[in-house]
Formats: C-alpha cells, structure tokens, sequence
C-alpha cells in the first residue's frame, strides 16, 4: 500500500459509523492513522470501530453523539483536543419543496451542513497552524457544483460552507494545512439503498431492477463503492497533498456533464 505520511497523525471522522464516512474512518485507519470516530448510534459505532480496528490495526476511540450539537463537538474533541485531520460530515437535509419547509427547517440544515463545520474548523485549525501539519475535509455534496432542484436546503447549506472554505483555505495554506471538499455523487450506501427501494416500489420493480436502471444512468455504468470514496479522502490527507488547497473533487462518476470538472 502507498504510504501517505500520516501514520500516528490523529484524525477525527465524524459521522462515521456507517456509508461514508465508514469508509474514509477504513482508508485512514489502513494509512496509519489513530482515529476519533462519532456517531449518533453507539451500537453501530461500535460495531463500525471493531471492524476498524480488526482490519487495519488502527487505534480507534469511539464518542457517541450528535456531532451537530455543541455537546456533541466538546465530547469529540475532549477525546481528540490536538486533531492532525478533521474529517468533516453529517446526515444531509430532508428531500422536499421549499414551500413546505418552515425557518427552523432551513435552521436545521444550515447548522448541520454549514456552521457544525465551521465550528469543527474553528477549534482545530490554529492547533494545526501551529504544528505545521493539518488536512481537513468536508464531506459535502455534488450538489454544490449542480444542484439538485429536490434538495434545495442542501444545495443552499453546503454550497454556504463552500463559499467560506474557499477564503479561509487560501489563508491558513502556508501552516501546511490544508482545506478541501469531496463531492459525492451517488454511492452505494444506507441512504442511497433507501431511495432506489422507495422507487423501486413506486415502479413495482426489484431493487436489483431499479438499481441498474439507476446505474445506467451514469457514464460509468455503476453507482460508486464507499472504498473508492474512502480512498479519494485519504489521499487528501496524505502528507504529500499540502498543495492541494481550497478545491472541490467531484466524485459522480462523470454525471456532472463539464469540459472542465
């Protein structure tokens, strides 16, 4: 395996019991790293931070709760006060019509989808400057680069986060620390399973069916493995990547039809 550099760094995954995040807790945990994992779900976590630690190695230290609360984010960061990477994410906002969704709706996902970043950034990123070594990535959407007309406040909320990385990445970059975003497109995960088992429903067809009706979809023929989104994460965090700063990688499998990305 490529050695990436950060072997004994300390990271912090969050959201990270399950789909993608799962996947890039797995990649780093493979290059070395000593992970921080949360969830909401302790069982899940658990679960997820033994298959971590029987496959890679790895040391993994497992907190339990919501990473979107202030709560949340003090006992993740008690248990890793000194983050060498920050893996930022969170569940995405309801599907809907914006006519039916109220202020605190758009409250919600503003928090979880821009300001629960922010505020993650905000108490790890000076620690970082000062250690000369820090990636941090936020796990955001490709709807950022093409919204989606269904998912409105996560086309707003993330888009947000977006906006402030782009200035605060080009001013912390010369610490080595680095700022970048990684844009899934469709994944093969929980949430991702759930959708094409509604559909397939509606459509009174196999999930089988309606999954490579979906999949045909995309240029590549397929829906995307979490491995390779893991895989895409760790490389930002390697210690070779400090002069990727401030970018946006497009994970869709080629759906966002651009000459350039």
């Amino acid at each position: 395996m490529l050695d990436l550099g950060i072997k004994g760094r300390r990271a912090i995954v969050c959201a990270a019991s399950k789909g993608l995040g799962r996947a890039c807790a797995m990649a780093l945990g493979r290059a070395g790293a000593e992970l921080t994992i949360t969830a909401r779900t302790a069982e899940t976590l658990e679960q997820t931070a033994a298959e971590i630690r029987r496959e890679t190695g790895a040391k993994v230290t497992v907190v339990a709760g919501d990473i979107t609360t202030e709560a949340g984010r003090a006992a993740t960061l008690a248990a890793c006060p000194e983050p060498d990477i920050l893996i930022n994410n969170a569940g995405g906002p309801p599907h809907g019509d914006f006519r039916d969704w109220e202020i605190e709706d758009w409250q919600k996902a503003v928090n979880g989808n821009m300001l629960t970043p922010i505020m993650l950034i905000k108490a790890t990123v000076d620690g970082m400057c000062a250690r000369k070594f820090g990636r941090i990535v936020n796990i955001t959407s490709a709807s950022v680069k093409s919204p989606i007309p269904n998912l409105g406040m996560s086309n707003g909320a993330r888009a947000g986060l977006t906006g402030f990385v782009g200035g605060l990445a080009r001013q912390v970059a010369r610490h080595n620390v680095t700022i970048n975003g990684l844009l899934p497109g469709p994944f093969l995960t929980d949430r991702l399973r759930s959708g094409i088992e509604f559909e397939a429903r509606r459509q009174n067809i196999s999930f089988e069916e309606m999954l490579a009706k979906r999949s045909a979809t995309n240029p590549t023929g397929r829906v995307g493995d979490p491995e390779e989104f893991g895989a895409a994460c760790a490389f930002l965090c390697a210690a070779s990547s400090g002069f990727i700063v401030g970018q946006n990688l497009l994970l869709d499998g080629g759906a966002y039809n651009s000459t350039m990305g």
